[in-house]
């Protein structure tokens, strides 16, 4: 969705709110990965009704993070949720991070 209730949640920062800083927000997300494709998907859970749909996963990647220059396989768990908007399913909320095993308490303080 291009709409301004957009929300983006990335590894590399805080929450983008509305379409102008999704966008801004996707694309510097974007430049920390490159030359790595998608390997699979893990469905955790979905749910869909005539006014909102969500998936929960694992994505299973490859690429070169950051500034490095070894293709490295990462996992992201994501959250995606959408809306119908004008005939089509849009995303209006994505987050995710790469937390996709059991961390210790501790790991949650900054």
């Amino acid at each position: 969705s291009q709409r301004d209730d957009v929300t983006l949640g990335n590894p590399f920062g805080p929450f983008a709110h509305g379409w102008k800083q999704v966008v801004e927000t996707m694309e510097q997300a974007a430049s920390n990965y490159r030359d790595g494709d998608a390997t699979g998907f893990e469905n955790i859970a979905k749910c869909v009704t005539s006014e909102l749909a969500y998936i929960v996963e694992v994505e299973q990647l490859r690429s070169k993070v950051g500034g490095r220059s070894d293709v490295t396989p990462l996992a992201l768990r994501a959250t995606s949720v959408f809306r119908p908007e004008d005939g089509l399913w849009k995303i209006v909320h994505r987050h995710a991070d790469p937390i996709t095993t059991a961390q210790p308490a501790d790991s949650v303080l900054h």
